[in-house]
Formats: C-alpha cells, structure tokens, sequence
C-alpha cells in the first residue's frame, strides 16, 4: 500500500465528514466542498491503486 492509497482514502473520509456536516447544517458550500474534497480523495487513491497495480506487475 502506498501513500497516495493512504492520503487517499484520509482525504476521501474527511470529505465525506465535511459533506455530512454540510447536509445537517444546511451549509451548501460546505457540502458541495465536501463532496468535492471525496471526489479528489478517491482519484488519489485509485492512482495509487494502480501505481500498486504496477510494481506488483513488474515484479512478476
């Protein structure tokens, strides 16, 4: 597991923490920034799943 899985799936949780927040308090802007901070943290950890993909690739 690398680090950009790790950061992530880190950044994927708390978008999905900021979203939350968002929907309970009404706050638009920060649901739409939560969703969008979820959204960047999955790609991040897809890119590092294929990064991982790769090496083990590679190593066979």
């Amino acid at each position: 597991m690398n680090r950009n899985r790790v950061e992530g799936t880190a950044k994927e949780l708390k978008g999905s923490i900021k979203e939350a927040i968002g929907k309970i308090t009404g706050n638009r802007v920060q649901q739409a920034e939560g969703a969008a901070e979820k959204l960047a943290g999955r790609m991040q950890a897809k890119v590092g799943e294929a990064a991982d993909a790769m090496l083990e690739q590679l190593k066979s």
